[in-house]
């Protein structure tokens, strides 16, 4: 039925996909055949251009996953899609919390089932022509089934409490929604670093010799209470080069692939730990832990308020109001508040990037090392050096690396 809200979430889903596809085609037009006297010294001319044409691909190819996408949730949105669906797992069970579970599980596997074939060509096709892809057929697989795998095992139990929660205490159930999802996130904090992330990859303590050495010297002088510094065997998967921290208290870990290992010097790594640390000392990671819980309780307030609402039931052709459906269809209008709080949360990643740049240009004392593990990173994962601003607005949770570079030269 076509009423307010099927005009709203209508008007939501073409606008933002309109505003997508704007950014990244100023993005592509953003790109300069000049190669950026910054990174002369790291880039020839024939990475650079290969950088762009990288940029391209990738940006060709989301135009056309996200189009696809949009494409088949209109068809099965006008379709009736939503209400046959609603209308099978009804049939199938009386017992809300079972049809809540059926309902959400058919759409989250069939939306793994439309993204599988574009993500297999993006990882064996595009990566694998830009020469970064280490991916085996095999582990590609193995990852889908563990991710699949966790969803069930870990989305299903915590998706059948915020049902049974709103089931059972309705609108003023979105409290207790918001502490028992708040209080899962805290717990996966603690626990993913060491249960759930070698899943996926090992990690093994950075072996005793000058780089353990520096890395030991630094933590000491930042009075960081490191435990231990991992290894990663991103290689694995990708010639990608990364590193990143992670988890609470004790599950704390730093993480350095071993690309990152092998292509930068031990100044440059100490340098990138220093970084790292820097957004501990800032206490970075505790600030955008608060505010992830804070939107989280913004999200379980507005879907009290949603709940049960048969308007909104008619604008996507379902009979009969439940709780999983007001959860299903509420994101739906929530994703205008979802991407505001989107940007201002990477307007603020990228502040406590600069901070953590700077952090670690004062503890080592030296800027330059960190500036030329960035120009590094910048060339082994073909960074886009020229974004747009405006597509930088929308999608970057760091800052571009030639505003990054420059305010660390200032600090020279």
């Amino acid at each position: 039925m076509i009423n307010g809200y099927f005009i709203f979430v209508l008007a939501t889903v073409l606008g933002f996909f309109l505003l997508d596809v704007v950014s990244r085609i100023v993005n592509l037009g953003s790109l300069k055949p000049e190669l950026p006297a910054a990174f002369a010294d790291v880039f020839d001319e024939s990475a650079y251009a290969k950088s762009q044409d990288y940029t391209r691909d990738r940006t060709r190819f989301g135009l056309l996953d996200d189009t696809a996408s949009l494409v088949l949730l209109l068809a099965f949105w006008w379709l009736g899609g939503f209400g046959w669906l609603d209308e099978i797992v009804r049939g199938h069970t009386e017992n809300q919390i079972i049809a809540g579970l059926l309902f959400i599980g058919v759409l989250f596997l069939g939306s793994r089932l439309i993204s599988l074939p574009f993500d297999l060509y993006g990882t064996f096709v595009i990566e694998e022509r830009y020469g970064f892809n280490k991916t085996t057929l095999g582990t590609f697989v193995m990852d889908k089934v563990k991710g699949l795998s966790l969803s069930v095992v870990i989305g299903v139990p915590i998706l059948a409490l915020i049902l049974h929660l709103f089931d059972q205490f309705g609108s003023s159930a979105w409290l207790y929604g918001w502490i028992a999802v708040a209080a899962f996130s805290l717990v996966m904090m603690y626990l993913a670093p060491t249960y759930i992330m070698p899943l996926f990859n090992k990690f093994e303590p950075l072996e005793e010799g000058e780089l353990k050495t520096a890395i030991r010297e630094m933590s000491e002088k930042c009075q960081f209470p490191l435990t231990e510094v991992y290894e990663i065997d991103g290689s694995k998967r990708s010639t990608k080069a990364n590193a990143f921290f992670t988890g609470l208290g004790k599950h704390k870990k730093i993480a350095l692939y071993d690309t990152l290992i092998k292509n930068n010097g031990v100044g440059e790594l100490v340098a990138v730990l220093a970084h790292e640390i820097g957004h501990f000392k800032k206490k970075h990671i505790y600030q955008s832990m608060v505010l992830s819980i804070l939107q989280m309780g913004v999200l379980f307030f507005l879907l009290g308020l949603f709940l049960n609402n048969q308007g909104l039931f008619d604008a996507f052709g379902v009979e009969d109001v439940s709780v999983y459906g007001s959860l299903v269809f509420f994101m739906f209008l929530f994703e205008p508040i979802s991407k505001l709080l989107s940007i201002l949360m990477m307007i603020l990643s990228r502040k406590n990037e600069y901070e953590a740049d700077a952090y670690a240009a004062e503890v080592t004392g030296r800027p330059e090392d960190l500036i030329s593990g960035l120009k590094k990173l910048s060339k082994d994962n073909l960074a886009n050096l020229t974004p747009h601003p405006f597509f930088v607005f929308l999608n970057y949770s760091h800052p571009p690396m030639l505003k990054r570079i420059a305010a660390l030269e200032a600090l020279k």
